[in-house]
């Protein structure tokens, strides 16, 4: 994507995403109304602090256990060694100086019959419209030998926090010449690139400080996100192709399929072969968050169906569901998704309010990797509403070009950047 495109794209996609604002009737109704949002990542707290912008009348209560959020989107540069931990934790001060009440709490049950909803304490809290926003859950057992126990050792790092900084001390604990095995799943699952990233910025990592050591990636899938994009960045930084590649790929045909692993002595067997591993990050099958499935929002996909002009729960009325956990393709799972369903779902929660027929959305997502430190890659899409489906725009977005110059891939590394900045700072203030 040129220069100018790139320009082009990002008005456009600021105009979309106001564009639910701006078409949000802000009146503001004589009897006030209760929204509660269960989960305080990006799309919850996006939720909430639009839903306050837009209708400063409507009351609203985050419940969310943490005290502050972690981003998954550029934790592989912290494994980089590239960003601090601290640089991707966020409170929720600001939206608490906005007129949200935020409570620290667990929610154990929903009640969609009596719109209400009970906390861990044993409080009850009735709510007029819900949005839930519970992220990702795991298919915990699909692989034999590895479970929530044995992922305290050996993270997937796909919630980021904990498991952030345990995959990190693996890392630097690593022994220069070791191995280290990154298994994605099939999909569909969070953040399709994130995978292919990390590998990259691990093998920065480890082409630094531990340049004997390799990445071998033993995928559930036969083609992943920006594949000939990354492959080439690949080639470029670390040997991709050579005999001395740091990185090594196996696609599901090759026998990637990871079918089970043995936790003492760090071996994963792949239907190609036995890999002994001394960093092992297995990210496992994906479903809805927990709660989804305590309320009853999830259908035997194990994600959630919602309306996608309004993100209601297409099985209980009042509750909406965005994030990661809602099905809203051809949107992807992202964090930048989250953002967008979140503004669209406080659109539409405010036109029900006051009577009106909420309008057909507009919504956006972009996605960038970063390769190295000065090089990144990204994908952009736009998408509008018809036939009660989410559509791609045709025309719209795009995707970094093979040929990029060295100066471009700056570039987009510098947009990477940029963009993680002003997200932080649009959903957590």
């Amino acid at each position: 994507m040129s220069a100018h495109s790139r320009r082009h794209f990002l008005k456009l996609s600021l105009a979309t995403a106001a564009s639910s604002i701006i078409h949000a009737p802000l009146i503001h109704a004589t009897i006030s109304k209760h929204v509660v949002i269960i989960g305080g990542g990006i799309g919850g707290s996006t939720a909430a602090r639009y839903l306050r912008k837009m209708d400063s009348s409507i009351k609203v209560t985050l419940i969310e256990p943490k005290s502050h959020y972690t981003t998954c989107f550029m934790s592989n540069e912290f494994l980089a060694g590239l960003r601090s931990f601290k640089s991707l934790e966020f409170s929720y001060h600001k939206l608490a100086e906005q007129g949200i009440s935020i409570i620290h709490d667990y929610v154990v049950a929903i009640d969609a019959d009596k719109q209400s909803i009970t906390r861990s304490s044993g409080d009850t809290i009735h709510y007029d419209r819900c949005i839930v926003s519970p992220g990702i859950d795991f298919k915990w057992n699909a692989i034999e030998g590895y479970d929530e126990t044995t992922a305290k050792d050996i993270p997937h790092a796909y919630q980021a926090g904990q498991q952030t900084l345990t995959l990190k001390k693996q890392l630097d604990a690593m022994r220069n010449g070791g191995t280290v095995i990154i298994a994605p799943p099939a999909n569909p699952f969070r953040c399709p690139p994130a995978p292919y990233e990390r590998a990259s910025q691990i093998a920065h990592y480890l082409k630094m400080h531990k340049p004997k050591s390799k990445i071998i990636i033993l995928d559930d899938k036969e083609e992943f996100s920006k594949q000939k994009l990354f492959e080439a960045g690949w080639k470029r930084h670390y040997g991709y192709g050579t005999n001395h590649s740091i990185i090594e790929w196996v696609s599901v045909a090759q026998g990637g399929h990871v079918e089970s692993i043995n936790a003492k002595s760090h071996i994963v067997s792949a239907q190609a072969d036995d890999f002994k591993a001394d960093v092992i990050n297995i990210i496992p099958p994906q479903q809805a968050g927990k709660l989804a499935f305590t309320a009853g929002l999830t259908d035997q996909s194990g994600w959630c169906p919602v309306d996608h002009k309004t993100f209601e729960s297409t099985i209980h009325k009042n509750i909406h569901v965005i994030g990661d956990s809602s099905i809203s393709s051809p949107l992807p799972k992202s964090g930048y998704a989250a953002n967008s369903e979140a503004k669209v779902c406080a659109a539409a929660i405010i036109s029900l309010f006051n009577g009106d027929r909420p309008l057909a959305p507009s919504l956006i997502n972009t996605c960038y990797s970063l390769l190295a430190p000065n090089d990144a890659i990204s994908v952009a899409m736009v998408y509008g509403y018809k036939n009660d489906k989410i559509i791609k725009m045709d025309g719209a977005g795009g995707l970094t070009p093979n040929d990029t110059s060295d100066h471009m891939r700056q570039r987009e590394a510098d947009y990477a950047h940029s963009w993680f900045n002003n997200i932080t700072h649009d959903i957590f203030g």
